[in-house]
């Protein structure tokens, strides 16, 4: 009797808890707080926190293999399926009528990318591998599901971190854009007003997604597995004859999909893989790679200016990190306190939707060239 009773109390999860435990749980309610008290992308946040706060319980085998977090991590995430499900949800609601009207911006889209190649390149000069490197890298990307794409594929030990840092910088976009955009253009460039977009028909909207998916794919072909879904979602919602596709696509199945993507990413980060040194530098090189993105996009649209007769405003290079549609909507913020006149919103929008075809390609091809 005494021996079973022994036996049953040393099964208690309260034995094998350590501090390190303790320390995931207050990381997992900070996230929680600053996703339920200040809004900070709480669709991914509270999942994703819930996940980190599940998975540092003692014994359970959740993680393990065959556990319920596990088949989420191996099923949806390690075999690269819900990644491409987030992009199917994205292109459902994206409208490429800017990039159309405006091909220049695609060039901002890619000039944002400069975050990324900084942040790898630094990451290299902190010891990181060349595969983790990649992965810290795409941070600056600010696109969460390409980040765990691309993580998956190169260093899944750093998945939950990345991930973490991703969104989290995803949601300081109006923290971080604001003073580097400031810094890099004067006030009478940030009240330049722009021309009006010229109209963009159906035909060029529905052309747009089957072009696009032939000069990337061929290109890059890993990044095929984003883009293929990313255009697919926007030829449903453009072709206007499958509503009841699209509207199941960016919402049923996007918040399906995106409770399995933060339970699954927050279980990977368990007090072994988060504790520890390599951590704190990839939320630094994070910072790094969003304030070269957004400088990136900014220089580039003035260098462009100065070869082409119709100008854009260089505040709208800022919107090429991927944040949609954060950034452009601080873009067009900024330019409204320059010039009450200045309307940006839809300028902004065109570098915004390019920054997420960039930053896929730019996974596409580190997991080409590395893999």
């Amino acid at each position: 009797m005494l021996e079973t009773i022994s036996q049953s109390l040393g099964g208690l999860g309260i034995w094998s808890l350590s501090y390190k435990n303790v320390i995931m749980w207050v990381i997992a309610f900070t996230l929680m707080y600053l996703a339920i008290k200040k809004g900070i992308e709480p669709l991914l946040l509270v999942p994703i926190s819930f996940g980190i706060f599940a998975a540092n319980f003692p014994l359970t085998g959740l993680t393990s293999e065959g556990g319920l977090f596990y088949i989420f991590y191996h099923f949806g995430i390690e075999t690269e399926l819900i990644p491409p499900l987030i992009f199917l949800g994205l292109g459902a609601m994206t409208d490429f009528g800017p990039v159309i009207a405006n091909p220049k911006t695609l060039i901002l889209g890619a000039a944002a990318q400069l975050g990324v190649y900084a942040a790898f390149f630094t990451a290299l000069l902190f010891g990181f591998t060349i595969p983790e490197a990649a992965t810290i890298g795409i941070i600056g990307g600010a696109d969460g599901p390409t980040t765990i794409y691309l993580s998956a594929n190169l260093a899944p030990h750093l998945m939950g971190a990345v991930s973490v840092a991703a969104y989290s910088y995803m949601a300081l976009v109006p923290i971080i854009i604001p003073p580097i955009a400031k810094l890099l253009t004067t006030k009478k460039e940030r009240a330049m007003v722009m021309t009006q977009m010229r109209p963009v028909s159906k035909g060029e909207k529905i052309v747009f997604p089957l072009l696009a998916s032939i000069v990337i794919i061929l290109l890059v072909p890993p990044a095929a597995p984003l883009m293929a879904m990313f255009m697919l979602g926007n030829l449903f919602m453009e072709s206007g004859v499958v509503e009841r596709l699209t509207n199941v696509s960016r919402n049923e199945l996007m918040n399906i999909v995106t409770i399995l993507l933060g339970v699954g990413v927050g279980s990977t980060m368990s007090a072994e893989n988060f504790l520890n040194p390599k951590t704190i530098y990839i939320f630094i090189l994070g910072v790094v790679a969003f304030a070269f993105a957004a400088a990136g996009g900014v220089i580039i649209a003035k260098i462009m200016n100065l070869f082409t007769k119709n100008k854009v405003n260089p505040l709208i290079g800022a919107a090429g990190v991927s944040a949609v549609p954060m950034a452009a909507r601080v873009v067009h913020a900024m330019g409204s306190e320059a010039n009450p006149q200045n309307y940006l919103l839809m300028h902004a929008m065109g570098p915004n939707v390019a920054g997420v075809i960039g930053t896929a390609v730019a996974a596409g091809a580190f997991i080409l060239s590395i893999k």
